[in-house]
């Protein structure tokens, strides 16, 4: 994953807690509807279903890609 700059001066971009839907483990990057964002460490786990590819993860996001799509990065599965 390229370097973010994080800027803590706003709440535009920021990590978040998720559960991602992700058949293959192996990608550092998300679209916005394979995301689904939880307030806590505990409900992202509790959310999570690994037997239908729904895994818990830190991320960071959203932010807009070249492309026009919103995406999170992967920080890393919890």
């Amino acid at each position: 994953m390229p370097r973010m700059v994080v800027d803590n001066e706003t709440s535009l971009v920021s990590e978040h807690y998720a559960v991602i839907y992700a058949p293959r483990q192996d990608r550092k990057r998300f679209p916005e509807n394979c995301v689904e964002i939880h307030t806590t460490l505990d409900e992202a786990i509790e959310a999570s279903d690994p037997d239908n590819h729904r895994h818990p993860a830190k991320v960071y996001g959203p932010s807009r890609s070249s492309e026009g799509l919103m995406l999170y990065y992967l920080i890393h599965w919890l």
